[in-house]
């Protein structure tokens, strides 16, 4: 006689979710080059309880949940998957473990980091994007766990870099006038090109100084989110004052 159970696969919604064991176990996978199927099928598996005993002559995967055995169709896992289709994209909101070789990370969006630390950060990062040279992302990491000696694995890379596109990704929602796509025309005070990172540097600093260099230590050492706020406010100026011009 067949009978019929009901076995609940909880499992996170998306990267907010994860705890820093679950987020680290995916990184190791990713950094071993499993494909996402692979990775979002490891995932499911070790963390909601399920355990895989092995594969039927029907094809179906015999598994495991407390003491109850039961058989789960390829077609059926590969549904339960779509689940976790979040796992095949970044992070949108910044997601980071909160501590790499013992070291406390700074806050993941940056709330009460000083201005210039972003700027480092952004530094490293629009460097790392020209080159892809890792050394970038392990001066971004000792930044963001505030020790100049760590060294990083390749998984802890992954995690620095996901990291640093969520948090880019947030600012570009909260500060859509002065975080704009590379190339545009105006209102963009970063700079036209990855490749002027430097000057880009300079003219935010010069903006928030308006031009006096002895605001320029007050100036780095405002919070993040207050710089970015006004560098914003500016560029919306900009634009406003452009299109005035236009018409």
């Amino acid at each position: 006689m067949t009978q019929t159970i009901s076995i609940n696969f909880i499992v996170p919604q998306s990267w907010n979710d994860m705890s820093d064991k679950q987020l680290r176990y995916v990184y190791q996978l990713m950094a071993s080059d499993f494909a996402i199927d692979e990775v979002k099928t490891f995932f499911l598996l070790k963390w909601s309880g399920a355990k895989l005993i092995g594969r039927q002559d029907s094809g179906a995967y015999l598994m495991k949940f407390g003491k109850t055995l039961f058989e789960v169709t390829p077609l059926t896992l590969a549904e339960l998957l779509t689940n976790l289709d979040w796992l095949g994209q970044p992070p949108t909101s910044p997601v980071r473990l909160s501590k790499l070789n013992r070291r406390s990370a700074l806050p993941a969006d940056f709330q009460g980091v000083p201005f210039e630390t972003f700027i480092v950060c952004d530094n490293y990062y629009q460097g790392y994007l020209q080159t892809s040279q890792d050394y970038l992302l392990d001066e971004i990491g000792r930044v963001c766990y505030q020790d100049e000696k760590l060294k990083f694995l390749p998984w802890q890379r992954i995690s620095i870099l996901f990291w640093i596109i969520a948090l880019k990704e947030l600012f570009a929602r909260q500060f859509p006038d002065f975080f704009q796509p590379a190339g545009a025309a105006d209102g963009n005070l970063l700079g036209a090109t990855p490749a002027s990172v430097e000057a880009s540097m300079n003219a935010q600093i010069r903006a928030l100084t308006k031009g006096d260099v002895t605001k320029e230590s007050e100036v780095l050492a405002l919070d993040t989110w207050r710089a970015l706020t006004e560098l914003n406010a500016q560029a919306k100026e900009y634009k406003e004052l452009n299109a005035k011009m236009k018409s």
